[in-house]
């Protein structure tokens, strides 16, 4: 997907929908319908919203707009845009759903343009609820107060700097990233960016060049509907990009800490060394329920005989894998007469197997995605290595899996490079297409 810039690709509504992804499930009685003419308090222009988590917050811009006489909510990720169209008011509470994940937000009145409420996900193991606020915010809009004074010594992040980075959990475990910010063309206090892992990314990132009372900070943050970051850099000397070191905020309770290294050189490890086969296996052998009642999906199905098979490890609530999901849906549209299948395995966030295939339905259907699709198994990574007892181990959602015509597994890459990583999602997707396109000249 991107191509010439670091942060290209605008994918709108239903696409990336993906990002905030709400299963329709009616699992909290915050999701009440109707309008019943009641007034949204919703009214159209740009909004800064803020997340209130672990004594931080994280600011993200969203644009109301009205479409067909009814409101929509547009999350603005740097150069992403996901349109949300879900939304419903009951009383004085408006409901606005996250996507395609099982999230929202809720959100009253408070005051002239300025709303309160929480962000709610209703998927997880226990109640998950952020406090957040929004009021209209001043043209042009900025996620950060405070820009910094730009010295020459930046000229290289207008480019686009890529730095060597190293996270480290509370728990003292650490994993290596490649990180990338840019400044903006015209407003050198203006940021994008994003750091790579192996994986994963963590997609659009923007914000700002901050002058706090102990120097210059990198401040990037981002929210799709599943995920909200904050990350909290500062440089090691003023007006100086070689080193920096801070912290990084998940949501409700997720903090590491990470130091990052000017390098145009950094990379991450082979992604398609991280995982393989068991000794003497060379199939995969499965058999999971459909997300349609009564049936069944294994790669030994007659559908897929004698066809090169791509088999991707997913979630619906997992924001890179509906990268992968984003790419892969038309990829199959165009190619699957050549003689090449994908099947989705889907673990979700429920042991409940008709619960699952709602929430996998609801994706395929926001995703246009025309491959199959089978519940698999539950949203972790052990579940989905005992699932698939034939593979070392599964260390990422998403992992693709490529099957050549005989049904023997070539290659296992683990991770995606999404869209906002810029030059890494064109070489990830070349490398797919390449691969594909080895297996069918076999």
């Amino acid at each position: 997907m991107s191509v010439p810039s670091l942060f290209q690709k605008v994918v709108l509504g239903a696409s990336l929908s993906l990002l905030v992804a709400a299963c329709g499930t009616g699992s909290s009685s915050d999701n009440q319908s109707s309008t019943g003419g009641t007034a949204t308090p919703l009214t159209a222009g740009t909004w800064r919203g803020a997340l209130s988590t672990q004594g931080q917050e994280i600011p993200f811009l969203f644009d109301v707009a009205t479409d067909g006489g009814k409101p929509t909510v547009t999350l603005r990720n740097g150069e992403e845009r996901l349109k949300l169209d879900e939304i419903t008011t009951a009383g004085d509470s408006t409901t606005i759903r996250l996507g395609v994940f099982d999230a929202a937000l809720v959100v009253r009145a408070d005051g002239t343009d300025k709303l309160k409420g929480t962000w709610v996900k209703y998927d997880g193991k226990d109640p998950y609820r952020v406090p957040f606020t929004a009021a209209k915010a001043a043209s042009p809009a900025a996620l950060f107060a405070g820009d910094a004074k730009m010295a020459a010594t930046y000229g290289d992040m207008k480019k686009g700097a890529t730095f060597r980075v190293e996270f480290r959990g509370d728990d003292g475990e650490t994993y290596p990233a490649v990180g990338i910010i840019r400044q903006d063309s015209t407003n050198s206090a203006l940021l994008t960016g994003t750091f790579l892992t192996s994986t994963g990314d963590y997609r659009y990132l923007a914000g700002n060049l901050v002058n706090k009372p102990d120097g210059e900070h990198v401040m990037l943050s981002t929210f799709d509907g599943s995920h909200g970051f904050l990350f909290d850099g500062k440089l090691d000397k003023p007006g100086n990009i070689n080193n920096i070191k801070g912290d990084f905020y998940s949501g409700k309770s997720g903090h590491e800490t990470w130091t990052a290294v000017l390098d145009a050189n950094a990379k991450l490890p082979d992604a398609n060394a991280l995982t393989g086969m068991k000794p003497g296996q060379k199939r995969l052998d499965f058999k999971f329920p459909s997300i349609y009642e009564g049936g069944s999906i294994s790669p030994t199905d007659p559908k897929y005989k004698g066809k090169v098979v791509v088999v991707q490890i997913l979630g619906s609530w997992c924001p890179n894998c509906m990268d992968e999901t984003n790419f892969l849906a038309p990829w199959y549209e165009k190619n699957k007469q050549r003689g090449v299948e994908i099947i989705g395995l889907g673990y979700e966030r429920t042991p409940d197997q008709k619960l699952a295939s709602q929430k996998l339905l609801k994706m395929k259907q926001r995703l246009n995605v025309g491959y199959d699709l089978a519940v698999a198994g539950i949203a972790n990574k052990d579940s989905a290595s005992t699932s698939l007892p034939q593979l070392a181990k599964v260390l990422a959602f998403p992992t693709t899996i490529f099957l050549d015509k005989k049904g023997e597994v070539r290659k296992i890459h683990t991770g995606f490079s999404g869209p906002g990583t810029g030059k890494y999602y064109q070489q990830e997707t070349e490398e797919f297409e390449k691969t594909v396109a080895s297996l069918l000249a076999e």
